[in-house]
């Protein structure tokens, strides 16, 4: 059986295709954001062909990579921040006038998992205090409407994460739905250090092979923008990724051993070569996930980042 490399980002789905002429139905545009010096790519699935060559629904797909995204800042990045604040404000260009909904998946009690119920921890709650005071009194004046849940996993709530949130929808009544999300990279050096943004929504749990029912706008009768940062990688990428090194350091040492490895290994292309890990590894290891060591701190950091995003955009108190 095929097992496809295991992967939430719409970069890494891009990057296995030799030729990018290949790819129709999607375009890719790189660039570097003119403040913060971040390298952004932007993938759009423009239409159902786009969508089955690459694997990912129709729409846009916008990928920050930054190094240092996982490392201790007082300020939490704050270049960052106005990053990230800029693409949604792109996705969205009157968001800060919506009524919106944050929903933070995932299982707080598991580090890697609980990106986005961190970030729910760290938000500027709103919704409440609008109601009671209205929008433009001396208390809620400069606020915008914001609401959160943490809606757990399955086997916490015995309910679809899907079903939670759309009644949640249905009373509440937002315009845009948030959703913060930790992905699967099948690269070790996105791991933390990549943060994706989507107008497609998200398939929980898709990147670790436990997908779940889609949340997007054809699900919540509303749009849905998806934040995401890799935090976990499969066991068999990091073999593949090591291979990969290995066979680039045969190239630069040439003997008759280095050909002959290479002869059996190199002739492969990224799915094979994958393929042929998986089948090489002990079953016990066929479903294994890394993730840092350091992940709960890392977590923590990330959370505010991408919260404080979230805050400076919709909020212009001063």
């Amino acid at each position: 059986m095929n097992n496809p490399i295991r992967t939430d980002l719409a970069i890494e789905n891009a990057e296995m295709f030799q030729e990018r002429e290949n790819l129709q139905g999607v375009s890719i545009h790189e660039g570097v954001g003119k403040k913060s010096g971040i390298r952004i790519t932007r993938v759009r699935v423009e239409n159902e062909t786009g969508a089955k060559n690459l694997g990912k629904a129709v729409g846009d797909y916008i990928t920050l990579e930054v190094p240092t995204l996982d490392a201790p800042d007082v300020s939490y990045h704050r270049e960052i921040t106005t990053e990230i604040a800029a693409q949604l404000k792109g996705l969205v260009p009157d968001i800060e006038n919506k009524k919106i909904l944050v929903a933070g998946v995932g299982n707080r009690e598991m580090a890697p998992d609980a990106l986005g119920p961190m970030v729910i921890d760290h938000l500027f709650i709103t919704r409440h205090l609008l109601r009671e005071y209205g929008k433009n009194s001396e208390i809620t004046r400069g606020m915008g409407d914001i609401s959160a849940l943490a809606p757990g996993v399955m086997a916490q709530t015995g309910i679809e994460t899907r079903e939670i949130l759309l009644g949640t929808v249905k009373e509440t009544g937002p315009d845009l739905l948030i959703v913060i999300d930790a992905l699967a990279a099948r690269n070790v050096r996105r791991l933390n250090k990549t943060i994706q943004i989507t107008n497609t929504g998200i398939a929980p749990g898709a990147g670790v092979g436990n997908r779940r029912f889609g949340i997007d706008k054809a699900s919540m009768g509303i749009p849905v923008i998806a934040i995401g940062v890799p935090t976990v990688i499969d066991a068999a990428s990091i073999v593949n990724d090591t291979v990969g090194n290995m066979l680039t350091m045969l190239d630069e040492t040439k003997n008759r051993l280095s050909e002959r490895i290479r002869e059996g290994v190199a002739s492969f292309d990224a799915q094979e070569r994958y393929q042929l890990m998986r089948e090489l590894m002990a079953p016990e290891m066929m479903n294994m996930f890394v993730t840092p060591k350091n992940i709960d701190e890392i977590i923590v950091q990330m959370s505010y980042t991408l919260s404080e995003s979230i805050n400076s955009l919709c909020h212009s108190m001063s």
